[in-house]
């Protein structure tokens, strides 16, 4: 619906409403009070003067926030933070002295930063999956279809379809490999203070410094972690969000490889992404078909790739203990860099889940080039028929030369083949010839690699996974 205030083209166009909900205030808010709950009960375990009344009653009240008491409180209070608890004493009041014992801000805020971008990332991570299993199909369904390959964008010795898309494969294996790193080593902040010393906590457990390891220990283990931080100012190492911005940067550009390929290969009519049967390519020209979900991606990996820089600057900028102008570009950067790449991969998926192929298309633009592709291959064939491989090397020269400028002077068909057979120097029939054009003769190992890269890497790496359904509607308005 449309609104009289901006609205994030991330949120009403592209997101999914997963991932629209895991950067949403109610995900916030209710971690940060599930987050006091466990910092009450491990303090309570520990032997504070917390009781099992006043956690019950906290435990009672995570989901049902007064947003409005909270915005009221945040206006008179000009902190986010305890606004909240406020808000969560308002629901608790017999709770209302313990909540929040001993912490500082960064307690809530940085722990639910961890804990939301370790759930984007297992949403990414399996997104990733999905992708890699539909171009994997794509792959063996079309590893022995020859193609020009192209270096330069100019036609090089031919591939397959299958193997090309081996590459694209290849690429988001690197990503999932990184994701699986980030995941693995994402701790929880912890309870640390306000400069990291955890001088209040020593306060409370009156110097009692095995206690508090234990307090940490217990509140990780609540929240689904398997540790805190070692070390820390007031804050996470804020090369923790640039690292994961970069891991979110590299799903970025594979994407973005990925699209940018299909776009030439849309161009020369070889492939082509879904196109619904009442979609419109351009207002004005109604025979386009343009290849808008691959700009789409194209676009997006963009904003990803520039905005992987927010979390690289903001790294180096934080003064000794901390400083807060991270705040308010962690607010926009990290959310909008996970919404932008769950979009790509929606579209991405929705793109490998529907790859139209045209054979004859291929085929005809390798039988354009194959010829001079071949020429070395005749000439062998010349020279064992008694040939001089130096004149029979300078006439392919020459042929090729003007065989090349009636191509493109003139705009008619390679007449390589022709010029070669009329050549008495050559020898050959044109049946002789003919049998050098087999394009298959020409794609190397193409096939068995791509068997053997989905036998030994892709296959093992799906073969656990469960969630690995077909292709998605992707978000695909203009």
């Amino acid at each position: 619906m449309p609104t009289n205030t901006y609205e994030s083209p991330l949120s009403s166009r592209y997101a999914s409403d997963e991932m629209l909900y895991l950067f949403s205030s109610d995900k916030k808010f209710t971690t940060w009070r599930r987050l006091w709950v466990a910092l009450a009960r491990a303090e309570k375990t520990l032997g504070l003067d917390i009781t099992d009344e006043q956690i019950a009653e906290m435990e009672a009240h995570i989901t049902d926030i007064d947003y409005d008491y909270a915005g009221k409180m945040e206006r008179e209070l000009r902190h986010d933070v305890m606004a909240h608890v406020h808000t969560f004493g308002k629901a608790c009041p017999k709770a209302f002295p313990i909540i929040h014992l001993g912490a500082t801000s960064c307690y809530v805020g940085d722990n639910t930063d961890i804990i939301l971008m370790r759930e984007g990332l297992g949403l990414i991570r399996s997104k990733l999956l999905r992708v890699i299993a539909r171009l994997a199909e794509f792959s063996e369904r079309y590893k022995a279809m020859p193609t020009l390959g192209f270096t330069h964008f100019q036609p090089a010795q031919l591939t397959t379809v299958g193997k090309r898309a081996t590459l694209w494969i290849n690429e988001l294996m690197y990503d999932l490999d990184e994701v699986q790193y980030r995941l693995s080593n994402l701790k929880l902040l912890g309870s640390k203070g306000t400069t990291g010393t955890q001088a209040s906590f020593l306060e409370l457990f009156d110097g009692d410094h095995e206690k508090i390891k234990k307090m940490e220990e217990l509140i990780a283990g609540e929240m689904g972690f398997d540790g805190v931080v070692p070390v820390s100012g007031q804050t996470y190492s804020r090369k923790i969000d640039a690292g994961i911005l970069a891991t979110l940067s590299g799903i970025a550009q594979s994407a973005g490889k990925f699209a940018t390929d299909m776009r030439l290969l849309s161009h020369l009519k070889e492939c082509e992404e879904p196109f619904e049967g009442k979609q419109i390519g351009s207002s004005a020209m109604p025979y386009k078909r343009n290849p808008m979900r691959c700009e789409r991606i194209c676009a997006l990996a963009r904003y990803v790739i520039n905005d992987s820089l927010n979390g690289a600057m903001t790294s180096y900028n934080q003064w000794l203990e901390r400083t807060l102008d991270d705040s308010a570009n962690k607010r926009i950067s990290i959310p909008e860099a996970f919404l932008a790449a769950d979009a790509i991969l929606n579209i991405y998926l929705n793109v490998a889940s529907g790859i139209k192929v045209y054979p004859k298309v291929i085929e005809k633009h390798i039988r354009e080039e194959l010829p001079f592709m071949a020429t070395e291959n005749i000439m062998m064939r010349a020279v064992k028929k008694g040939g001089n491989r130096q004149e029979l090397h300078e006439a392919i020269r020459v042929h090729s030369v003007e065989a090349g400028n009636i191509v493109k002077e003139q705009g008619k068909p390679n007449d390589l083949v022709a010029r070669i057979v009329g050549d008495p120097l050559f020898g050959l029939a044109e049946a002789e010839i003919t049998a050098e054009l087999d394009p298959v003769r020409y794609i190397g190992r193409s096939s068995e690699q791509v068997t053997a890269f989905l036998e030994e890497y892709v296959r093992p790496l799906l073969a656990g996974e469960t969630d690995l359904g077909g292709g998605v509607e992707a978000n695909l308005k203009v």
